[in-house]
């Protein structure tokens, strides 16, 4: 056996193995599964049905049979937690039939094994599967090397590829692992790479109970208990714009979760105070915990008989977040409060089970006490808020036997007692924290950078006077003597129209550079409401200019440039009132044209949220500093002087994790908040802020340290020639091994990312001639190492990619790197062999095992039923290609009819008198074909599915009656062929009507 058995595959069993699983081994899969196309193992699923719910085995065979055909993934979430049920024998109604014993893990069978062969169109062989009571629930795949932060390897392909090929083993799947042996990362079905992370507490136990980071991970996902309470209470499928989402719990959620649970059982403490900084998925562990606290199916405890919930938060944005989350995540009968009157009536009711949504407001002025106030739990958002005004007070008089979990997104001040009294127990602090740097190392949150951007018209408050003699000395004597007159303001010198004026250029020319180029937006954080006015029209004005400048006509610019931002404010009664003086009555009118009323700013906060749509720019001076979660942010533009929980609170709305792109937020501050940081946030304990905001500085000695990591492991090479290509031939020798070269690429990604953090900042330029020769190195030698196309390249920011290119442009090395299609008619000149020296036979066959690989993944994707013949070829050639026997221009003929034989299928349906979306849709028909039905006939019900699909209206797959009538009409078609699996199949045949027809 390889590698991958030795050091993956074989510790992973054995770790499993010592935690009380049983190993399946290849031998038994026969007997215990009623072909090799299917998951369940029969014999085990059916001795759970009988035994958990004293059921005859006639009747756990005919449960069984149903279960076979349930192949939604979120239905059978559901199932496996309870929410299944079918008539029994003496029996009227329907019984509720239990497949797994959550109270009992020890009445469970749990079972792993591994080489599981699934036979399909595209038959796969998983590594290790991980199964309760005969039920498939995890997918473990061992492959080398596996990077938390590096996710491009094989292992998520592998993943993918099974997904794909052989769906029926992850219709009952809950999540999948990925390990190298050292390296655990786990995601949820159908997640993407980007999601996948590792589990980093193993708490209660702690890290020195462990030897190794693989024996952690397992044991904090699989421990038998461990993996009920997962699949029970911290699994979600929340509903967003892109469809439903499946979301698997971190470990901080985790964690808390069952913090509270435990001191709800427990009794003895009716309170505790969670810190999660923001960004981290605040949000998701309130629904975690409220799915905990009102099923908590691995719990039995008169605590949680059937307790009341309520979710408090102070904010109408919040609680719509709030509200929108438990919604989307489909939490048992969450109920919006609408009024104060409505929180009366629900909370006076007496009725126990409730879970309601409100805003602690509602509370005000009451104070009497209500009959049941021992069974609700209260989870407060941003609890630190709700201590003012009284609110805390009128909260607790009325429900003064209550329990009290107070959640915050930033960490609590020193000085604020009565937080920490409310919600926290004497000498506990935090009852789960989870902080700024916890949520970067985890990479749940990309770091927040800043750097001070001084202008001539900077303002050192020390100097407010001597600077308001100096820049307000144009204006009229009477204008003058009425500012002086009510007192010069700070204010009034941050508003000074040339400073905004200059400030939005400065910002405008900082964000075509910086931000732009990757589709992320900003914010401008003005003033006050007044200064938003006036950013808004300095930069509509410096846009145009630009735009003009690049050959715009004038109104095209303007109308552009207004479309570039949106301002987000509250509004006054004041706005609609006129005014004597000129200036007011200028802004009122701005203010109100302007003002986006609650709709409106839905939209516009849709609209920023999506790459490629207008606004770029949200200006705002309080709005949105809070419970705006908008990925797409990587620069807030800060002139305002914030403090406290409001500037920690503010400048996360840049470090939520977007794309690989997106490595960090930056504050760009022109108010000088940078400079007094720590008095900004001394009200903190300076270990819980102290890596809030991070001087750029900081970053720009990180990429010194990672160039010089570069530089030591490419010491002796001979750089600098006329001839790029030896040189990257020369570094290739040098490496030699793939262990040489996943180091180096490590550090080379490394140097790089940082270069592309920094970038437009000038300290990048000492390093510009030395990042264009690694990252071109990496796209080179990932095609020699691992024969396939690197991935860097995509993860790149635009402007590294556009450097990048006309780099290997201008260096000819385009012609070596860049992979051709299968239809472009150069793709064929490589193999020619005849005069052609050794060193170019090698570039060509490595070439060609990329661009085949690239060729058929895609091919795979569009119709794994018609290209699943060549997935085994394409591995013997990338085999081939290390086989030293093998002389290159051997190689280069098996690359060359593999080609050919891609193509000649790609044109097979030329001599069947069908068009290509037919011949395809009979190549899925063919995999489900009746024994005794002819080929012609095939072929005519092909065409008539294909016809019921190319006579659809516009956007019909984003209509779900449409599709769902569609489906009908191909199940109609089927069943007169005599098919079987219709569900399955006319699914199979919309999966591909999907991508041949949605256009």
């Amino acid at each position: 056996m390889g590698s991958e058995w030795q050091l993956a595959e074989k510790p992973t069993i054995q770790t499993l193995k010592d935690m009380g699983y049983t190993v399946v081994t290849k031998a038994e899969h026969e007997a215990l599964r009623d072909g090799e196309n299917q998951v369940l193992f029969r014999p085990h699923l059916v001795d759970a049905i009988k035994r958990l719910n004293g059921l005859s085995d006639e009747d756990a065979q005919a449960a069984y049979v149903d279960l076979i055909s349930k192949n939604d993934n979120e239905e059978w979430l559901g199932i496996l937690r309870g929410n299944y049920s079918r008539k029994v024998q003496g029996q009227t109604e329907h019984k509720t039939i239990k497949l797994i014993d959550f109270l009992k893990p020890e009445n469970n069978t749990f079972t792993v094994t591994n080489q599981l062969y699934v036979k399909a169109e595209k038959s796969r062989i998983p590594d290790i599967v991980v199964y309760i009571n005969g039920i498939p629930v995890v997918v473990i795949e061992a492959k080398s090397p596996i990077n938390a932060k590096d996710k491009t390897g094989e292992a998520f392909d592998q993943i993918k590829q099974y997904e794909r090929d052989i769906p029926r083993l992850f219709f009952s799947n809950c999540f999948n692992i990925l390990t190298d042996g050292t390296n655990c990362l786990y995601g949820t079905t159908g997640s993407p790479s980007k999601f996948y992370g590792s589990w980093g507490d193993p708490w209660p136990r702690s890290e020195k109970d462990f030897s190794n980071e693989l024996d952690k991970g397992l044991w904090s996902l699989l421990e038998p208990s461990r993996l009920l309470d997962l699949i029970a209470h911290f699994i979600v499928f929340e509903q967003a714009e892109v469809g439903k989402i499946k979301k698997i719990c971190r470990y901080q959620q985790f964690r808390a979760v069952n913090k509270i649970v435990n001191r709800v059982v427990e009794g003895k403490h009716r309170k505790g105070l969670v810190w999660h900084t923001q960004g981290s998925g605040k949000s998701l562990t309130m629904v975690f915990a409220a799915l905990k606290l009102k099923t908590h199916l691995t719990e039995a405890s008169p605590e949680l008989a059937n307790p009341n919930l309520m979710v408090l938060t102070d904010r109408i944005d919040l609680d719509d977040q709030i509200s929108g989350t438990f919604k989307a995540c489909g939490l048992p009968n969450p109920v919006s409060v609408g009024s104060v009157a409505d929180l009366h009536a629900l909370i006076g009711s007496g009725i126990d089970g409730i879970t309601a949504l409100s805003t602690i407001f509602k509370f005000q002025g009451s104070k009497s006490p209500i009959a049941n106030s021992q069974n609700w739990i209260v989870m407060v958002d941003e609890c630190h808020r709700t201590q003012e005004k009284d609110l805390g007070a009128y909260l607790r008089a009325t429900m003064p036997e209550a329990r009290f979990f107070g959640f915050t997104g930033t960490p609590i001040k020193k000085s604020d007692q009565d937080t920490y009294k409310n919600f926290g127990i004497v000498g506990e602090g935090y009852l789960d924290k989870y902080g700024i740097d916890d949520a970067v190392a985890d990479g749940a949150t990309v770091p927040i950078y800043y750097t001070g951007r001084k202008t001539d018209w900077h303002i050192d408050e020390a100097k407010i006077d001597i600077l308001f003699d100096q820049w307000f000395a144009d204006l009229p004597d009477d204008k003058l003597e009425e500012l002086k007159k009510r007192g010069v303001t700070f204010a009034d010198l941050v508003k000074h129209p040339r400073r905004i004026e200059l400030i939005a250029f400065d910002i405008w020319t900082h964000f075509k550079e910086y931000a732009a180029p990757d589709g992320y937006k900003a914010q401008i954080v003005a003033i006050d409401r007044e200064a938003v006015i006036l950013y808004k029209r300095a930069l509509d004005a410096v846009i145009a200019d630009d735009l003009i400048k690049q050959g715009m006509s004038p109104d095209d610019a303007q109308k552009a440039a207004t479309l570039k931002s949106a301002c987000v404010y509250s509004r006054s009664q004041e706005d609609d009132k006129p005014s004597e003086d000129d200036h007011v009555a200028d802004i009122r009118k701005g203010l109100m044209a302007h003002y986006l009323d609650r709709d409106a700013e839905k939209l516009v906060k849709q609209a920023f949220g999506k790459k490629g749509a207008a606004p770029d720019f949200l200006i705002v001076c309080d709005k949105l500093l809070t419970g705006f979660d908008a990925p797409i942010e990587s620069v807030m533009y800060l002139d305002k002087p914030l403090k406290e929980h409001t500037l920690l609170q503010a400048i996360a709305r840049t470090n939520r994790v977007a794309d690989a792109n997106k490595k960090n937020g930056l504050i760009v501050d022109y108010i000088g908040v940078s400079q007094n940081l720590d008095q900004a946030l001394s009200s903190y304990r300076s270990d819980d802020v102290q890596n809030a905001m991070v001087d750029l500085d900081n970053l720009r000695s990180q990429l010194k340290a990672a160039h010089a990591a570069v530089m030591k492991m490419m010491k002796g090479l001979k750089r600098g020639t006329s001839d790029l290509k030896a040189e990257y031939d020369a570094f290739v020798d040098m490496l030699k091994t793939e262990d040489q070269w996943f180091a180096y690429r490590t550090v080379a990604r490394e140097f790089i990312s940082i270069y592309a953090a920094l970038s437009p900042d000038k300290s990048v330029l000492d390093y510009t001639k030395d990042l264009k020769w690694v990252a071109s190195f990496l796209r080179y030698a990932t095609q020699v190492f691992e024969k396939k196309e690197a991935f860097d390249q995509k993860e790149y920011s635009k402007k590294i990619r556009e450097m990048l290119e006309e780099h290997l442009d201008a260096t000819g090395l385009s012609v070596t790197v860049k992979l051709r299609s299968i239809t472009d008619p150069d793709f064929w000149q490589d193999f020619e062999v005849e005069g052609k020296p050794e060193t170019d036979l090698q570039a060509a066959a490595i070439r060609k095992g990329t661009e085949l690989r690239k060729t058929v993944y895609e091919r795979l994707d569009e119709n794994p039923h018609q290209y699943g013949k060549f997935s085994q070829r394409l591995k013997e050639l990338l085999e081939k290609m290390d086989d030293a026997q093998l002389s290159w221009a051997d190689k280069l003929r098996m690359a060359e009819d593999l080609a050919k034989d891609l193509e000649a299928e790609a044109k097979a349906h030329e001599g069947s008198d069908m068009s290509p979306e037919a011949y395809g849709i009979m190549k899925v028909l063919e995999t489900y074909q009746p024994e005794d039905m002819a080929s012609e006939n095939l072929a005519e019900i092909a065409v008539s599915l294909e016809g019921i699909y190319r006579d659809t209206p516009p956007m019909w797959h984003e209509k779900t009656e449409l599709r769902k009538n569609l489906r009908q009409q191909v199940r109609q078609k089927l069943h007169e062929a005599s098919f079987g699996n219709l569900k399955l199949v006319s699914e199979e045949v919309e999966e591909f009507a999907l991508k041949a027809f949605a256009k």
